[in-house]
This record gives C-alpha cells, structure tokens and sequence, in this order.
C-alpha cells in the first residue's frame, strides 16, 4: 500500500462536541444521529439524480427539517452555532500516533471527504493534524457524494496511484462499501456500538484502534 485515504467525520474527528450542541435543544440521545441520517440520505438522493449541493447546505436544510419536524424554531444563531461546532471537532486519542506512524512510514497520507476543501482545511488545522496530511480532497472537484465511486477514483487519478495501493479508512460502512467497488482495499474503524451492515461488501480489515487497524493493514500476520 502506498496510501490511506481517510475519511473525516467520526473517523479522525470526535463528534462530541456536536452532540453537545444538540443536546442544547433537544432532549434525545439519537438526534444527531437523526440528523446526519437525514443529511446522508439527502446527499445520496442529489447523486443518484445527478444534481448537487453542496455539503454545508445539504447540512442546513436537514437541520430546518429536524428543529421544523420537533416544533421548535431554529434562529440564524442557533443554526451558527450548531453547524460552527463541525468546524471544530477534536481528534479521537488514537488518531495523531497513527498519523504519525503513517508519515514515518513514507506512506500518503489524504483526507477524502464530503465537506467542502474550505471546511476540511479548517476542520484538520483546529483539530491539530494538518500537518500529518500530505493532501485533502473534496467531492466538490467531482460533485457527487461518496459513496458513489467518482471522488475515490478520481482522487487516485490525482495522486497517480493505483486503486489497489490504496487502502480507504472509515467508520461509516456505506463509505467503505464505495471504496470497494471503486477498487480500493477497505478498512472499518469502529466508533460506535453498531453493526456493519451485513447487505454491503466486508471491509478488508476491522479494528477498534487506529495504530491496531494500521498495523494490520501494513504488517499483516503470516
């Protein structure tokens, strides 16, 4: 392998701090979730009919819909400030000695995400990792949303490096299952009691930590 492509949010990027802006509104544990739900199934819905919007606004109009459904009303502060959180994400622990091992290693290291590229630079210089990131992509440069296969594989043509030197991380079993069809090797980090989806193509490796998950895909046991 000779590059990872990582996925974002809930992979690199703790969503703790969202939830506690959620939380500020609304008094139910799976309203994020809910969310995010809502936002993917509204991205997947623009590729599949070859229109596209772009992420942040995707995110708004899935948190009008949430605060509209619930009867509550939703203020421009309040959507500031919930959405401004995304900006700020901090790190899982597990994250920078993987990184770091990666770039010790002369492995590529390539953030590959929804967010637009403005997004992404800010969300990896707050959380502190920019520097450990050789290149970010976003799907803006294709305008379809992953999992469609577009974004893996034109970010491969970028790099000049083959699908199969190329080894996707994520925590989202939609996201992988992308990756596979696009050619790529696949990697599940698991961030949450949840179960990978038994209808979508197996990630090639499973682990609970970074450097674990890592350490498997670069040295694997015999």
């Amino acid at each position: 392998m000779k590059a990872v492509f990582f996925d974002m949010n809930e992979t690199l990027l703790n969503l703790s701090l969202l939830k506690e802006q959620f939380n500020k509104y609304f008094d139910d544990q799976y309203v994020l979730k809910y969310w995010f739900t809502k936002l993917l199934h509204s991205s997947t819905v623009m590729g599949i009919m070859d229109e596209y919007k772009n992420f942040g606004e995707l995110a708004e109009v899935a948190l009008e819909n949430l605060f509209n459904e619930n009867n509550r009303t939703l203020t421009k502060e309040t959507k500031s400030e919930i959405l401004g959180a995304f900006r700020e994400l901090p790190t899982y622990k597990d994250v920078r000695p993987a990184l770091q091992w990666l770039k010790k290693n002369n492995i590529r290291v390539i953030a590959v995400s929804n967010s637009s590229l403005s997004m992404i630079e800010e969300q990896l210089t707050n959380a502190g990792i920019i520097d450990l990131f050789d290149q970010y992509y976003s799907v803006d440069a294709v305008k379809k949303y992953k999992p469609f296969k577009d974004i893996y594989q034109y970010v491969a043509k970028q790099e000049a490096i083959a699908v199969h030197d190329i080894v996707m991380v994520a925590t989202h079993d939609w996201d992988l299952f992308g990756a596979k069809k696009a050619g790529l090797t696949t990697a599940y980090i698991q961030r949450k009691e949840e179960l990978f989806h038994p209808l979508y193509a197996k990630a090639d490796f499973y682990d609970t930590d970074l450097s674990a998950l890592l350490t498997q895909v670069f040295n694997p046991v015999k």
